[in-house]
């Protein structure tokens, strides 16, 4: 790759996924006191949570049912653990939920800031990023809701005939139906997988962030699902590497077999191994949370570069020589973008959208 500017955590130029990867671990490294505090503060809050609600709502999942006449549980208990289970799920899924959201907003500034070589603190990430964490919530449920929505169109038809009673044709027709509903939803993903970042930096709605995202994504959507799927496979063996240890170590202090686990038999709910494991998700969260949101921040700038010569005003933004840095001040405007300004869309630079961390 040629030679480059690079007054942060990357050249100033279009990127390779390495360097993606390599410029999200270098914002942890810059910034780690910034980064690792506000990843370790929402991990320790939102496992806490985590592990409160899971300790109580399950306290009684280790207790045997009572069976009816025929050996089975009866219908009703069935029925209400199935409930409870499900609820359960549904509120540590929304803490997760609201965890990832912050973390995402603030570690989005801070590689926007890492990207132009400057220093932030925790205390800027949130004064840059709360005012929008409103709309990012609106856009983590919303896209979620669209592949659920997708999945329930794909496989409706099949349980419809199933219920008319032609079971292995219902079968046949859901299991279709399940393929393509996630064949789509994986598109729907991808396309607007750069969504979070433009609506953070370029201060955008719900839906006008969507649009930007397919907008980047169009052209490139093999190398942006080729790249996420690296970070989540990066992820997953982090998460791995730490949680089997935790689980081992889980086991061992709550007095749990696991035989007793494979057999499903065993209480994993309480505290002593609730406990423990919530300590090897902080770990886990604490390092995977920067790694995420720093390259889906990066993927953002790098479409941005390859299509709007983002690199230009990321110089210019950083005060770099030769960039227009030494216009004076009074200058008459000329209809471009000033050295903190940057071009947000593909039909040409717009004096009022903002370069990333400018």
């Amino acid at each position: 790759m040629p030679q480059a500017a690079k007054p942060g955590v990357i050249p100033l130029r279009p990127l390779a996924i390495g360097e993606i990867l390599d410029g999200a671990v270098a914002t942890m490294r810059a910034h780690w006191r910034t980064v690792l505090g506000i990843s370790l503060i929402l991990a320790v809050v939102s496992q806490t949570a985590v592990t409160v609600v899971t300790g109580l709502w399950f306290q009684d999942a280790g207790r045997a049912p009572a069976m009816s006449n025929d050996g089975a549980p009866p219908l009703r208990d069935t029925l209400r653990e199935a409930g409870n289970t499900l609820a359960g799920s549904a509120i540590t899924s929304v803490i997760g939920l609201l965890a990832t959201i912050i973390a995402t907003g603030l570690l989005t500034m801070v590689v926007s800031r890492a990207v132009l070589g400057r220093t932030v603190t925790a205390g800027d990430a949130w004064r840059e990023a709360r005012s929008q964490l409103p709309r990012l919530l609106g856009l983590l449920v919303l896209l979620p809701l669209m592949v659920t929505a997708t999945v329930a169109v794909g496989v409706t038809p099949g349980f419809l005939v199933i219920a008319t009673g032609t079971f292995d044709i219902g079968v046949a027709l859901a299991l279709f139906g399940g393929l393509a509903a996630t064949v789509v939803s994986i598109w729907l993903w991808v396309r607007y997988s750069l969504a979070s970042p433009a609506l953070m930096l370029e201060k955008q709605g719900v839906i006008a962030s969507m649009r930007r995202s397919a907008k980047l994504v169009r052209g490139s959507w093999w190398r942006v699902l080729g790249a996420q799927l690296l970070t989540y496979l990066l992820i997953a063996i982090v998460e791995f590497i730490i949680q089997i240890p935790a689980t081992l170590i889980a086991f061992v202090i709550g007095g749990e077999s696991l035989m007793d686990w494979a057999n499903g038999t065993s209480n994993t709910t309480g505290w002593s191994f609730l406990i423990v494991l919530g300590i090897g998700a902080v770990i886990s969260s604490t390092i995977t949370f920067p790694v995420s949101a720093g390259v889906t921040a990066l993927l953002y700038m790098d479409q941005r570069i390859r299509r709007e010569a983002l690199d230009l005003e990321l110089a210019r933004a950083a005060g770099l020589p030769g960039f227009g840095t030494d216009v004076p001040a009074d200058a008459p405007p000329t209809g471009g973008p000033t050295p903190d300004t940057a071009p947000a869309a593909d039909s040409g630079p717009r004096p009022t959208d903002t370069a990333p961390g400018s």
